[in-house]
């Protein structure tokens, strides 16, 4: 089903959730007088109960968790499975499961018989949120997989700026994965590291759910970034077979460059013709950014490039820089060590690792150095207008509109 469709059905459920809801608020005194009051129920039909297809009331059920270095067959040889039956079970099953990739920590549940035996006849692995592995120790001996039913909602967010956007998501009680999401898809025209107090998003996501607990987003059907003065909106759209976000205008949100080489930090120094220096006290240039961030935060290249140096630099400590093209070019400073294969004439995608924070060279804490240059020339990383990739053709406009009036309609729905 293309993004048209979908958000065209996103729309319909809302306004039909609230017609129903209000129906069913306006006939709920009627319904409720209808049932009679001398009825009685003579006998009540106990259900049973089933926990991965098995009927888990006709056992005793015995959890734990799988220690440090620890095995299946030290849980079962206790519970009354011998050893010549588990390994029945792990030949009959080694393309189904490799007991190998068993992680210590993760839950396990027995089921075992009633009787004085207690012997375990299922056992239950929980490999991760959505997999489970059922170990069978009756007539057949063999592992089967249980997947979960994962199921998916459409909603809504909103926040307010008060000090960051990852406690703008967590406060308002959404998945943190939003603030991922979201700092994807505006990297290119909201500086993150520049926000102010007062500053909102709205956003319309799909949330995963298992066993009625969150496992996280998945697709994004719109989103707005507020700011004083200015207003950016993101809308899905399908071009050349691949997703990308746009704004109302039709231009692309992502651009040549990342706003910034890496996630989550703090500024604690900007460009300057004149700075004091913090070791050498002396009153210098600063032709770069300072991001505070812990040793080991991985380090992005801002855009596709040419790495043209990776090596110590003295004062600058390990620096890795790298040619964008014949008229930018970036260097990253106080590296505590380089990313996997960078090294001079390798080519880079914008968001490779390509080195990770450090306090290299003359350095008074963890941070990262981020130069900027223009034609050789030293500039602002955060004055940088970075142009934008292919905005919609015009060929794609007319189904464009559409799109935008849904999301721009959705948006609307709520503050």
């Amino acid at each position: 089903m293309n993004c048209l469709n979908r958000l065209y059905i996103i729309l319909s459920a809302i306004l039909v959730s609230l017609f129903v809801s209000c129906n069913n608020s306006k006939n709920s005194k009627s319904e409720f007088n209808a049932v009679p009051t001398d009825t009685i129920a003579s006998k009540q039909v106990i259900s049973p109960v089933f926990m991965y297809g098995i009927q888990s009331d006709s056992f005793n059920l015995v959890t734990g968790n799988i220690k440090r270095n620890g095995f299946l067959s030290e849980i079962l040889l206790k519970h009354g499975v011998s050893m010549q039956e588990i390994d029945q079970a792990l030949k009959n099953s080694r393309s189904v499961f490799d007991v190998r990739k068993i992680r210590s920590g993760n839950n396990y549940i027995l089921f075992c018989d009633k009787d004085s035996s207690a012997r375990a006849r299922y056992l239950v692995y929980e490999h991760d949120p959505s997999t489970c592995y059922v170990f069978s120790f009756n007539d057949s001996l063999n592992i089967t997989p249980f997947r979960k039913a994962i199921k998916s909602e459409i909603k809504y967010a909103s926040g307010s700026i008060e000090t960051s956007l990852w406690y703008a998501v967590k406060n308002g009680g959404f998945p943190s994965s939003l603030t991922n999401e979201l700092s994807e898809i505006f990297a290119w025209t909201v500086d993150f590291f520049g926000l102010q107090k007062g500053d909102n998003f709205k956003v319309i996501y799909e949330e995963f759910f298992i066993d009625g607990k969150s496992y996280g987003t998945g697709k994004i059907y719109g989103a707005q970034f507020n700011r004083t003065g200015s207003s950016i909106t993101a809308i899905p759209f399908i071009q050349d077979g691949k997703e990308s976000f746009f704004d109302v205008s039709g231009s692309s949100l992502r651009k040549a460059f990342l706003k910034a080489p890496l996630q989550f930090s703090r500024i604690s120094s900007h460009f300057s013709s004149a700075r004091m220096h913090p070791i050498l006290r002396i009153v210098r240039p600063h032709y770069g950014v300072d991001y505070a961030a812990p040793v080991g935060t991985p380090v992005h290249a801002i855009g596709d490039g040419r790495i043209t140096s990776a090596s110590d630099e003295g004062g600058a400590g390990k620096m890795v820089r790298i040619q964008h093209n014949s008229v930018y070019a970036t260097g990253y400073l106080h590296l505590s060590r380089f990313g996997d294969g960078v090294a001079p004439g390798k080519l880079v995608k914008q968001g490779d690792i390509i080195g990770y924070v450090g306090t290299s060279g003359l350095s008074t804490g963890p941070h990262l150095d981020f130069r900027f240059y223009k034609n050789g020339s030293p500039v602002d990383p955060l004055k940088v207008d970075a142009p934008p990739v292919e905005p919609i053709s015009e060929e794609n406009k007319g189904k464009f509109e559409k799109i935008k009036s849904v999301v721009l309609s959705l948006l609307g729905t709520f503050n």
